[in-house]
């Protein structure tokens, strides 16, 4: 009888698994076909700037950030110290502690092993991706696991592939540029769910063009997510007071 129950517990364990695992799948398809491309043209950068395979593998598995490896693949061009490059890739990264903060509230209780592990695989696309599959039924913290290492992995793959495949995939082949830009937009237009989403993302332009006229560097970037996120809690807050009123 107990050999019965142990058996049907491991099954039932074993199709959790497999069911977060394919749900997983079925979510990050999209974020990795967007991938792809940005990580070939990153392994393609990587190569024109020196960087072997084995230097793309370590910087796509200990960074996974592809904004600041690209940052620092245009600095490593430009003869920019390390201490330079530490130090502007944390501030673009800066960003992931927001993401991580907002998401951790979906978590409470849960050990911080498990709240280390997927705070590494947290990315822009992951993080938009799981907060609004967080908003239906049936999703939960394995299966946005799920979402964020499929989509590491896919990275990662993609980096060193282009690295190999250089010579074959110009720079600036198929608006490969534009991939990450574009990818950003339609995450973006996926996050609005209502009015107050669409002036906040307006007001993040405007203090972001804004800053940049002030801040060198990246720090505008930084600063009007700050501001934007700040004003717009302020005008929920109002909002909500007058509803209450």
């Amino acid at each position: 009888m107990s050999d019965a129950m142990e058996e049907a517990s491991s099954g039932a364990a074993a199709a959790g698994r497999t069911s977060c695992l394919a749900d997983g799948l079925k979510t990050a398809w999209p974020i990795c076909l967007g991938f792809i491309p940005i990580g070939l043209s990153f392994g393609v950068l990587a190569q024109k700037a020196g960087l072997g395979p084995v230097h793309v593998l370590l910087m796509s598995t200990v960074v996974f950030a592809g904004s600041s490896q690209f940052i620092a693949v245009s600095m490593l061009q430009g003869g920019a110290s390390a201490a330079a490059i530490v130090a502007t890739t944390f501030v673009v990264n800066l960003r992931h502690l927001l993401m991580s903060s907002a998401m951790s509230v979906r978590f409470p209780g849960v050990r911080k092993r498990f709240l280390a592990l997927f705070a590494y695989g947290v990315t822009d696309e992951s993080f938009a991706v799981n907060m609004a599959c967080f908003r239906k039924e049936g999703w939960d913290r394995w299966r946005a696991l799920a979402v964020n290492h499929i989509t590491n992995l896919c990275w990662i793959v993609s980096t060193v592939a282009g690295v190999y495949i250089g010579d074959m995939v110009p720079a600036g082949a198929f608006g490969i540029d534009f991939a990450l830009p574009a990818m950003f937009i339609c995450l973006l237009i996926f996050q609005f769910r209502e009015r107050l989403h669409m002036v906040t993302a307006v007001i993040a332009a405007l203090l972001s063009v804004s800053f940049s006229l002030i801040f060198t560097g990246n720090g505008h970037v930084i600063a009007a997510s700050c501001g934007a996120a700040t004003i717009g809690f302020l005008l929920k807050r109002r909002a909500k007071r007058r509803g209450d009123a």
